[in-house]
């Protein structure tokens, strides 16, 4: 690579870098779903968000949420089958839809491709499995600001769905590469229930 971060005659360009990582989201057992939240809501001195029998978004500064407890009754401590209890994913976030295009079409250009595709509400989103099954979010926020963020959070539509809505990463690309109207590929359609992905 070239001093001024450009790549040199023959080598791959570097990839768009997110701008921020987002959030941390931990799986924990049911039981020890409550604790866990507490143990975070002190130690960050955060604030609960949201709150379900089986999720927890916790913010302690601008972002309408950077940490997330998910209560998983099929998780279990340190046993080698199954989800373990510990880090569920991280998240790293990008300015635009256009931008998060980008990374996918970079990715995917060397064989990295999306294990899941959503729309959350609050952000439109593309998760990574790392080698070892650790997942990573790439997200783009789709309020203008936290507090439209957090007020969905706070909606009847969130509690009914806080999961989101799926979609095709290649759809997705061709409707962000078309020109449509980006708060128009944001919104996030009314599926009904839905509280597993």
């Amino acid at each position: 690579m070239a001093a001024n971060g450009s790549a040199s005659i023959g080598q791959t360009p570097k990839p768009l870098s997110p701008v921020a990582l987002c959030h941390v989201v931990l799986r924990t057992t049911p039981d020890g779903f409550e604790n866990l939240v507490n143990f975070y809501l002190t130690l960050l001195g955060a604030k609960i968000t949201h709150k379900s029998h089986r999720l927890a978004f916790l913010s302690y500064d601008y972002e309408h949420h950077r940490l997330a407890v998910v209560a998983d009754p099929t998780s279990h401590k340190r046993k080698p089958e199954g989800p373990q209890v510990g880090l569920h994913h991280v998240a790293f976030g990008f300015e635009t839809l256009s931008d998060l295009a980008t990374a996918y079409e970079e990715r995917k250009a060397l064989g990295i491709v999306p294990v899941w595709c959503v729309n959350h509400g609050m952000s439109t989103s593309m998760y990574y499995e790392d080698p070892d099954g650790n997942e990573i979010e790439f997200q783009v926020d789709n309020y203008d600001t936290v507090q439209e963020a957090v007020d969905f959070m706070a909606s009847k539509d969130f509690e009914e769905n806080p999961v989101g809505v799926d979609f095709n990463a290649d759809d997705f690309v061709r409707r962000v590469r078309s020109g449509e109207d980006e708060k128009k590929i944001k919104a996030r359609p009314n599926i009904g229930r839905r509280d597993k992905k």
